[in-house]
């Protein structure tokens, strides 16, 4: 099994609509990748490279503050959404069975207006560049829904219609500038890993890598190295949409491991977690009952709990 790729541009977001002929070839593309594999590359996407590259620069500029330049921004600091900001090094655990994660993340999970960010002087462009990439991430996520409600023969509107309210507060989906350090590998913590094994939660998330070290398991239970294609988003079903789906899409496992001994280099990626509105009712689609009812706010806090610590 390798990931597939699959190219996106007959629906970029430098294009208008897509023709039926267009839509149905995509359609069938994304519904081998993600009932196989669960992972696709999409290619030609609309976003590109260079708009890569100056994110993952903002971030690095605030990653390399000393921590007290960004405690002020710390998740849970925010009132109106507790999942946005900074989280430090070793505080998530998204395999809680392993200690924490050696990975710091900041988290753009509200636009709200009386959000703090960190000043233009400390890092130039932080908000403006971070909250520009949020919007094209969701234009594009919105646009692979679509596509994926046709290869199941549903109404565009079942997905779209449970992802209207994206960048409010009543919504969960969130822009990841995750970074993972240097690591000594002798001082690493028994079982230690940069990001413990985990499904995602939502409904898809799109990920853009700077290098390799992401790995997926497949469904013989062996990881394989995803590779890293420069203006290519890798793309991956979360468990919402597996539970939607009746298991006709698959959410699998995937990790972070760490770099070998002697290596010294950092990793950055940046993820989008998209997330149905906090109010959806996630049923599943087929009118099975093979999943009960759940609400896409209430799964999101269950999982928040396993991977911070009930708190």
């Amino acid at each position: 099994m390798s990931i597939p790729v699959v190219d996106f541009g007959a629906y970029s977001l430098s294009e208008g609509d897509v023709t039926d002929e267009q839509l149905h070839k995509l359609s069938k593309e994304l519904r081998t990748a993600f009932t196989e594999v669960g992972f696709v590359f999409l290619q030609n996407t609309g976003i590109t490279q260079e708009e890569v590259d100056r994110v993952m620069g903002v971030s690095k500029e605030f990653f390399l503050q000393p921590d007290e330049l960004k405690q002020p921004f710390s998740r849970r600091s925010f009132a109106n959404n507790l999942n946005h900001g900074w989280v430090s090094l070793e505080t998530e655990r998204l395999n809680p069975r392993r200690p924490g994660d050696l990975k710091e993340a900041f988290n753009t999970a509200s636009l709200h207006p009386d959000i703090k960010w960190p000043s233009s002087d400390a890092v130039p462009g932080f908000q403006g560049i971070q909250t520009c990439f949020f919007q094209r991430c969701k234009e594009l996520s919105l646009r692979v829904l679509r596509v994926m409600a046709h290869s199941l023969g549903l109404d565009p509107e079942v997905f779209l219609s449970t992802h209207q309210l994206i960048g409010t507060d009543e919504n969960g989906t969130t822009l990841r500038s995750l970074y993972y350090p240097p690591v000594n590998s002798e001082k690493a913590k028994e079982g230690q890993l940069r990001c413990g094994e985990h499904s995602d939660y939502g409904s898809i998330t799109l990920l853009f890598q700077s290098s390799e070290g992401l790995q997926v398991r497949r469904r013989s239970g062996e990881f394989i190295c995803a590779p890293s294609i420069p203006g290519a988003v890798l793309i991956n079903i979360a468990d919402l949409m597996q539970r939607w789906t009746s298991d006709h899409f698959v959410s699998v496992l995937h990790r972070v491991l760490l770099p070998p001994a002697g290596d010294s280099n950092t990793r950055q990626s940046m993820a989008f977690f998209v997330q149905p509105d906090d109010a959806a009712l996630i049923t599943c689609c087929d009118g099975s009952n093979k999943y009960p009812p759940v609400t896409a706010g209430d799964y999101l806090i269950e999982r928040f709990n396993d991977s911070y610590g009930r708190s």
